[in-house]
């Protein structure tokens, strides 16, 4: 009932120029509901502030890297090392289509990220989020998010 309830919320996401983003709490009651909250240490303020800084809480972004790699959807997740784009090599260690990161159901998505945090160096393995949220005092992500 509860995943249904959260996979209700992101149909309600706004739509601007093909771009499909989430809302700060939306995204919270979801990794809440999808067990991040202690991973490897790291808290739901990390992971919302991980995903502002990487995409802007922008599911659909898709960004090309200087190597020829492409990093996909809120988390930024790299096709060279976690996901398969086709494109170019990949260890592919999420074992998973890079566009199915790009769902809306963020399940994929949180998935791979998961893999990512649980591996040698966590949430450090994104230097966007080395460089604005490692650190640093983050529990305002949460403010006005009720989980309950």
């Amino acid at each position: 009932m509860m995943r249904a309830l959260l996979i209700c919320l992101v149909s309600y996401l706004a739509t601007t120029n093909q771009a499909i983003f989430i809302k700060r709490c939306d995204l919270a009651k979801v990794l809440h509901e999808e067990e991040v909250e202690g991973l490897e240490g790291y808290t739901l303020s990390d992971w919302l502030c991980l995903a502002s800084v990487e995409s802007n809480f922008n599911l659909s972004k898709v960004n090309e890297n200087a190597d020829g790699s492409f990093d996909y959807g809120i988390f930024q997740i790299n096709s060279h090392y976690w996901c398969n784009d086709f494109r170019s090599h990949s260890e592919n260690i999420c074992h998973m289509d890079c566009e199915d990161i790009l769902s809306p159901t963020l399940l994929p998505s949180i998935n791979c990220a998961k893999k990512i945090v649980s591996k040698t160096g966590g949430m450090k393995n994104w230097v966007e989020w080395r460089l604005h949220c490692a650190g640093r005092p983050l529990s305002y992500w949460m403010t006005g998010c009720h989980l309950g």
